[in-house]
């Protein structure tokens, strides 16, 4: 039995790990219209990338946005890619408070005492509430939106180009590196 218990304990600590660490990871590819990356090809040479997490955390989204274009760079066998135009979303919703109605069976513990002993009898009870949730809750999301122009060679001198490895190189999470 002990063998079967340890076990256990070893297969749900492992499990529980397995789902912190997949619930930290913030840069990873959305599926289903989720949180992550995505990017679409206009063109041979153009790009549109997206970044969407939870939260309001603009820096961090711009720059995974930014992050996986300078992928999406390499990855097409180009060295540098020029932001054409950007976008910042942010959507915040504010979850209502709504009532809660409940239906509990409690026992109530009697205890009698007489002379010589004490009695000690559960009754059963039942309980019904009612009431509003005070408090409610904020959810948001944000989504950053690139538009890329990518190229070969030598990096043009315009405004917004960047070479694709320096930036992947400076923004990866340290874990993937």
């Amino acid at each position: 039995m002990n063998k079967i218990h340890i076990l256990l304990a070893v297969v749900l600590t492992m499990l529980t790990l397995a789902g912190c660490a997949g619930k930290s990871r913030d840069y990873r590819e959305a599926s289903r219209g989720g949180f992550g990356y995505t990017e679409t090809k206009l063109s041979d040479t153009q790009y549109r990338v997206h970044f969407k997490a939870r939260g309001t955390d603009r820096a961090k989204a711009m720059d995974y946005a930014m992050l996986r274009a300078a992928e999406v760079t390499i990855l097409n066998d180009y060295d540098w890619f020029v932001v054409t135009d950007r976008e910042t979303l942010v959507d915040k919703e504010r979850v209502a408070p709504s009532p809660q109605f409940g239906f509990q069976q409690r026992y109530a513990r009697v205890t009698e005492c007489g002379a010589f002993s004490c009695r000690t009898t559960l009754y059963p009870t039942s309980q019904f509430s009612t009431g509003i949730f005070v408090g409610g809750s904020d959810r948001s999301e944000i989504e950053s939106i690139l538009s890329i122009e990518v190229g070969r060679g030598e990096q043009p001198q315009r405004e917004n180009t960047y070479d694709a490895r320096q930036v992947r190189n400076n923004l990866m999470p340290a874990r993937e590196k």
